[in-house]
This record gives C-alpha cells, structure tokens and sequence, in this order.
C-alpha cells in the first residue's frame, strides 16, 4: 500500500483490519497531531500495518478477552509528529528510540521492526484508584502473555506494551515506585507473581 494522498485513500487504510477488535484507525489518534495540525499517516503502510497487526493480535487481544475494553491512548506517530513531541516535551522519546517503538514504520538500528501503543485496561481503573497497585496488572502480564516490554504511567494506570521481532521482557514505571519493576537476571523474574494480582481478579468475580 503506497502512503495515503488523499482523503478516500487515508480511509481504507484506517479501514484495515488489524485482528478481531482493531482496526488501523485506532492506532492513529494523535492529540498532538491533531492539534498541530501535522499528519500522522505513515510513509510504509505495509510495515506498520505489519506490526499493529502482531501488537494487536499477540498482545491487546489476549489483553482485552481477559479483562474487556482496552482504551488506546497512543499508538503510532509519525517521525513528525513524535519529533514534534520530543523537541516540545511532550513526552515522547526522540525519534531513534521509538523506531520499532512508537513509530511503527521505521525499523530499529538493528533492523528490527516493532509497535508500541499506551493503553488503558477500563475495568483495571477502580482498583487502581483505590490501591495504587499498578504492579498488579504488570506482573498478571509478565506471567500469562508473550515477553514483551512494559513502562507504567500514573494517569489511569496507562502503559506502553510493545511487540517487538527481538522482544524484551522488563517492567518499568514512571509512578511510584519509580524505575525497574524486574527484568532477566533480578531475582523477582521468574516463577509466578498469582500472589500481586490475586486481590486485583478477585474484584472481577465480585
């Protein structure tokens, strides 16, 4: 598919289907395009869809047939638009870091291709509120889906989860506690965290 020009040709490409619940409309929004007025279509279609189509199918489906709605808060941005978000601290990574990242249509150094997207998990929200255990859903993830790696936000417990071709498995996070979660080699690694998430499924069932 050539990069769209027009708006007709725009819209079939939002038209793809990425996996059972998402389309590639839904990785598009941009508060920060939108109100700057920058495009954020890609300039490799092929390959974005590519890796929206392995984030969707790997990781947000198993995600949402688990806990239900998944509300996408960022996925793709254009080099543009992230650049934009960079250079204005709006919070994105320079653009180098977030190839195979954030910008679904560029590979990495190593030649690797990715997609990350900040999603909120809805019927997570309450029980974040109310304990502030965003760990609970972290390490749920980290014991029952494919490796992929994992950063945590303080607003509505919002996380970047990422399909990688060359998948990391760490846990950070930008609300307290702050940092490293675990990653290969800490001693929290391996075995089953049930115990972090129990409290968490069990409001589920209530």
């Amino acid at each position: 598919m050539k990069k769209p020009g027009s708006v007709k040709s725009l819209e079939d490409l939002g038209r793809v289907r990425l996996s059972k619940s998402f389309f590639m409309r839904d990785m598009l929004y941009s508060e920060i395009a939108n109100f700057n007025g920058i495009p954020n279509i890609p300039d490799d279609p092929d390959l974005a869809i590519y890796a929206a189509s392995k984030l969707c199918e790997t990781l947000l489906e198993p995600l949402q047939k688990q806990f239900g709605r998944i509300s996408i808060r960022s996925a793709y941005r254009a080099p543009a638009v992230n650049q934009f978000g960079n250079e204005n601290n709006l919070g994105c990574a320079r653009n180098e870091a977030n190839y195979a990242k954030h910008i679904f249509d560029r590979r990495d150094a190593d030649g690797y291709c990715g997609a990350t997207a900040t999603i909120v998990v809805n019927s997570f929200i309450g029980y974040y509120e109310q304990s502030h255990h965003w760990q609970a859903m972290a390490w749920w993830i980290h014991d029952h889906l494919p490796p992929t790696d994992l950063y945590f936000f303080p607003k509505l417990a919002a996380f970047n989860i990422t399909w990688h071709e060359k998948p990391g498995r760490t846990i950070q996070s930008y609300t307290k506690p702050k940092g490293t979660l675990t990653k290969p080699g800490m001693d929290n690694f391996e075995g089953s965290h049930a115990n972090e998430y129990k409290a968490f499924l069990a409001t589920l069932c209530s």
